[in-house]
């Protein structure tokens, strides 16, 4: 963490690399205005939020200000895409959308790594943060697979459908089950938090809408499982058709 506005404001300046930035809600002096508008034109999440949050973070004096910085250096998602068709290979990615528990993300991130996926895509918002919880539940995975924060998921999602990129989002209000699409193509699965599911504009920007079959009287896995049986499904088809 870094603490205080001016020291946040030379940590942007330096191009260190930021989770987010958390700022005391009812502070509007002339250095808050101008740590905002840094943030804004660095592309740089920030969020208002009570003193009490903050003195939850640190006890420290933190004077309104509480930076997290990242523990991975995000990558570029345009590079990901141009290398894997440099190198002869389709593109296979993940999107997280709105998975908050850092232990799920932490494990997704494993399983992805270990299924050799180019990168996990993740909003600039609404996430888990890339902690070091985060890195210890990755088991390391995520020193060695990208991660790719951006801004605008909807032009991410047709940014990818324009590099020849299938889309689709594992939800249970598909009626087609996830074994019964063509994997072993250019991919990218959409996997959405436990409590609200993938949110409603993914859904409606995604090739297809895929479930996991339930038998059992639970109608729902974990995300991290439910990631980890749909990727493995993907790459059981990418290997063997």
């Amino acid at each position: 963490m870094i603490f205080g506005t001016r020291a946040v404001m030379e940590a942007i300046h330096a191009k260190r690399e930021i989770e987010k930035i958390f700022v005391q809600s009812g502070l509007n002096n002339d250095l808050i205005k101008e740590l905002i508008q840094v943030a804004k034109s660095n592309g740089v999440p920030f969020t208002f939020v009570p003193q009490e949050k903050l003195n939850r973070l640190s006890t420290k004096n933190h004077q309104g200000v509480i930076c997290l910085l990242a523990a991975v250096k995000y990558a570029s998602l345009e590079g990901i895409i141009d290398l894997a068709y440099q190198q002869g290979r389709e593109p296979f990615l993940l999107i997280v959308d709105r998975v908050t528990d850092v232990r799920n993300f932490g494990a997704i991130a494993r399983t992805a790594e270990c299924a050799g996926l180019d990168a996990i895509i993740m909003g600039d918002s609404g996430n888990a943060p890339i902690t070091g919880d985060a890195m210890k539940t990755s088991a390391g995975a995520l020193s060695h697979l990208p991660v790719c924060r951006v801004k605008d998921m909807k032009k991410t999602i047709q940014f990818l459908k324009e590099n020849g990129v299938q889309i689709i989002a594992c939800t249970e209000k598909a009626n087609k089950a996830l074994y019964d699409y063509d994997l072993n193509t250019p991919l990218a699965l959409i996997m959405g938090s436990e409590e609200d599911g993938i949110s409603p504009q993914l859904l409606r920007d995604a090739d297809h809408l895929a479930k996991i079959p339930m038998k059992g009287k639970i109608s729902s896995l974990n995300v991290s499982v439910a990631a980890g049986v749909s990727i493995y499904e993907a790459i059981r088809q990418k290997n063997y058709k």
